[in-house]
This record gives C-alpha cells, sequence and structure tokens, in this order.
C-alpha cells in the first residue's frame, strides 16, 4: 500500500477515535448537568411528586445505564472489533487461505506434473 495512501487512512482512524471519545466526554458532561437538572425538579419544584417520590433516581439510573453502555462501546469494543481489529483478521484469513491454496498446488503438482518444454505432449 502507498505510503501517504497508508498515513491518511492512520490519520482518518485517529479522526474518529478522537471523535468517538469527545462525544463521550459531551455525553458524561451532559449527564452531570442533567442529573442535577432533574434533582432540582423534584426537590426545589416538586414536579412529579404526586404521582412517583423520587422519580429522577429511575431516570438518573436508566441514563447512567446508557452512559456506561456508551463508554464500554468506546473504549472496549471499539477497540477490540473496530477496524484495525477487522483488517488484521481479514489479513490472517487471506494469509490461511493463501497458504491452503499453495499446499492444494503442491499436492497437484506431485500427482500430475506438468510437462516442461523438453517433454514430448502426445494427444
Amino acid at each position: 500500500m502507498d505510503s501517504s495512501l497508508e498515513q491518511h487512512e492512520l490519520y482518518e482512524n485517529a479522526r474518529k477515535r478522537v471523535q468517538q471519545k469527545k462525544r463521550l466526554y459531551y455525553h458524561f458532561v451532559l449527564f452531570l448537568i442533567g442529573s442535577v437538572f432533574l434533582i432540582v425538579l423534584n426537590k426545589i419544584f416538586k414536579l412529579g411528586e404526586n404521582y412517583i417520590e423520587n422519580w429522577f433516581v429511575w431516570a438518573i439510573t436508566f441514563w447512567f445505564i446508557l452512559l456506561c453502555i456508551h463508554f464500554i462501546n468506546v473504549f472496549f469494543v471499539n477497540r477490540f472489533l473496530g477496524k484495525e481489529w477487522q483488517r488484521k483478521q481479514t489479513e490472517k484469513l487471506v494469509a490461511k487461505q493463501e497458504k491452503k491454496i499453495e499446499q492444494l498446488t503442491k499436492k497437484i503438482e506431485k500427482k500430475l506434473p506438468l510437462p516442461t518444454s523438453d517433454d514430448e505432449i502426445v494427444l
């Protein structure tokens, strides 16, 4: 592969990774601000207390679970199952298939050798 093409691909992967992390950090800050806002709505403005007392706990818990899923996706799933992992797995499989094809070719050549230019072809 061309060196400039490889560098561009590395740059694009790094840029996408930084963008993923940036979104996660933004999500975390939004979670903190949103959680405080929900607590203020419930405790100070008494919003929703007639229906479920401390409803904000459930909302914050659900939001925290979503944040955890986002975190796992960015730092674990993407690292192990991202584009780099896919590329490496593809290269492994291609190398394995090429090796099998080479072995089969050798077996065929042993059983049925191809005639050389010195050999006479009889039809």
